[in-house]
């Protein structure tokens, strides 16, 4: 692992929320820890430890705060929707390629596998299947950012 891929390693993490990530592979052991005020990372290759520090991460916590805040004041009206969550962590795309069109948009009909989106985990590309009929109403994440295991990408008006 070169320094460059530790280097986005540690930002993916950072912005995934994720507190903890330890990697172990043959002569490198790499830890990254996250926390409200710091984010650190140890790297130990060959048996020498090498550590990284990264800047404090402090601004995302508001900025997460005020999103939930958000939500929840708006969740009255989304209550009549279905929500299409994320089956796993990973890379959020709306499109299958920079090129091409968005596999749905605001306005667009779905129906029971049709393919919403794509999640990138550890370099598989898995296609995300809807799993109700409807209209989608609201793209809830935006293109290419991390997502969490069970995070809303979409919501879907049934009638």
């Amino acid at each position: 692992m070169d320094l460059k891929e530790i280097q986005n390693l540690i930002k993916f993490v950072s912005k995934s929320g994720v507190n903890e990530v330890k990697i172990e592979t043959e002569g490198l052991k790499l830890t990254i820890k996250t926390g409200e005020v710091k984010s650190a990372t140890t790297i130990i290759q060959g048996g020498q430890a090498m550590p990284m520090m990264q800047a404090p991460i402090m601004e995302q916590v508001p900025a997460a705060a005020s999103a939930i805040a958000t939500t929840d004041s708006s969740q009255e009206d989304d209550s009549k929707y279905i929500t299409i969550k994320s089956p796993m962590i990973g890379t959020f795309y709306i499109k299958p390629s920079p090129d091409k069109p968005h596999f749905v948009s605001i306005g667009d009909t779905v129906t029971p596998e049709s393919v919403v989106c794509i999640v990138e985990a550890m370099k598989l590309f898995n296609e995300i299947e809807s799993e109700v009929s409807g209209k989608i109403v609201k793209i809830l994440v935006d293109d290419a950012t991390p997502v969490e295991f069970d995070q809303p990408l979409f919501l879907v008006d049934p009638s």
